[in-house]
């Protein structure tokens, strides 16, 4: 059975992941504090460390730094706040294995623990709350084909591209399933029985996307303790999916391209040419020709990835499938929460219905799993719904009456700061976007903060 060492200082937390972590079969001790940590690391062998870097007693890069000295092989990873990139890429180059931004989700962290305990060297990155469901007729058991022209149209596109090796960009609003979209190419692709390895591009700081992408070998800079395949070399054979695609770096995005045109990539260190046999699937939320016309994103590589486009429709553009979506999302919340609620009320179906969902399917699954914990009887009745969706606000019913959709979006990142304080941070995750996203909003509506 493996050990865990956590160290995090608030204590329901450690408490809480430590139980989580009891009940997926890992033997789990908790230290609270830095001194305490390091006398239990001292005693006690483990198989991974999992700490905060934020620590009120001690430097978290220094408690990293002793950690790794008593034992240079053990992986280490270090939970971080949603700004502190950069002090991840410190710990990156101190030798943690990989870092973590809180607020992260369970599957997110149990999928970076088993790697670093099986030493996978890749790292595949989940963005946000992936929804559960293939909303364009995947072939697996349990899935769900829309009925809307819409739905009918996407399927159409999924099945037609699938079969050959085109780049595919798809885009849409944020939470309208692009990574299952992408999923359900490679799978009803020639390459499905080979990898699918699915990279948030969002998320890479562009010091760590050379090696994410490429690989490193052993020493070839500090914290190299050990030789890594990049994401291409992981997805030979298969299909890499590239989300949030237009956040790279102008640097990193000549670096693509090459490896693309090549189809050969060289490891950070290493002399050595690899052949890849990779298709790219991307995806943004983001129109990459205006970032084309603002000379942010490299036309030739734009031209790469589109050689065909995927636009994945909204929810409010196929409301015929609302409800064919709800009661899979609450097919998968009995699941998950071994509940048995067996449906919903009439006014609850109405509420869905006249609510406008601009979060899309993620929001439509996150409030049915709301509704379903809440729910004591058989029916999900209206006061387990959260009043943002059974009490739309001014803003939506100004939307329904003819606010246009960018004036929405618009209001929406005002109101998101203004709770936030201005923090755009903060206000970036309550949008559920990437900061890089929400600095270019402000700039495309020229917002005067």
């Amino acid at each position: 059975m493996p050990r865990i060492l956590i160290i995090e200082d608030d204590t329901a937390f450690c408490q809480m992941l430590q139980k989580f972590l009891d009940k997926k079969g890992y033997e789990v001790e908790i230290s609270l504090t830095a001194p305490d940590a390091k006398a239990k690391f001292k005693d006690s062998r483990f198989d991974l460390v999992l700490t905060d870097l934020r620590l009120p007693d001690y430097d978290g890069i220094r408690l990293l730094d002793e950690i790794k000295q008593v034992d240079p092989s053990i992986p280490v990873i270090v939970m971080t706040g949603y700004a502190e990139v950069g002090t991840a890429v410190t710990a990156m180059k101190k030798g943690a294995f990989d870092y973590i931004s809180k607020p992260f989700t369970p599957d997110e962290m149990l999928t970076l623990i088993g790697n670093a305990l099986e030493r996978k060297p890749v790292r595949v990155i989940t963005k946000k709350a992936d929804i559960e469901i293939p909303t364009n007729g995947g072939t697996n058991k349990g899935t769900v084909t829309g009925i809307s022209d819409a739905s009918k149209k996407l399927n159409e596109y999924i099945k037609l591209v699938a079969p050959t090796n085109m780049s595919v960009l798809i885009t849409g609003e944020s939470g309208t399933g692009k990574e299952v979209t992408a999923k359900a190419i490679h799978d009803k692709s020639k390459r499905s029985e080979n990898s699918f390895v699915a990279v948030d591009c969002g998320a890479i700081p562009k010091e760590l996307a050379t090696s994410e992408f490429f690989g490193h070998i052993k020493g070839s800079f500090t914290g190299a303790v050990e030789d890594k395949i990049g994401n291409f070399q992981a997805a030979d054979g298969g299909t890499l999916f590239l989300d949030e695609v237009g956040n790279l770096s102008y640097e990193n995005q000549i670096q693509l391209l090459r490896a693309l045109q090549e189809r050969k990539i060289k490891r950070v260190g290493s002399t050595k040419e690899i052949h890849v046999d990779v298709r790219i699937i991307t995806a943004t939320n983001e129109d990459l020709r205006d970032a084309v016309e603002k000379g942010t994103f490299r036309e030739d590589l734009y031209h790469r990835l589109n050689e065909f486009s995927i636009e994945i429709p909204s929810l409010s553009e196929r409301f015929e499938d609302l409800i064919l979506f709800a009661e899979h999302f609450l097919t998968i919340s009995n699941n998950s929460l071994n509940k048995e609620v067996k449906s919903f009320s009439d006014e609850v179906v109405a509420v869905f219905g006249k609510y406008h969902w601009p979060g899309n399917l993620r929001e439509l699954q996150n409030t049915i799993k709301r509704a379903v914990l809440l729910t004591t009887g058989d029916e999900v009745q209206v006061a387990a719904l959260p009043a943002s969706v059974k009490e739309p606000d001014q803003t939506k019913m100004d939307m329904a009456s003819g606010f246009s959709k960018s004036e929405y979006e618009k209001e929406q990142i005002l109101r998101a700061l203004k709770k936030t304080n201005f923090n755009k941070s903060k206000a970036a995750k309550l949008l559920q976007v990437t900061r890089k996203t929400l600095y270019n909003k402000i700039n495309h509506y020229n917002l005067d903060l």
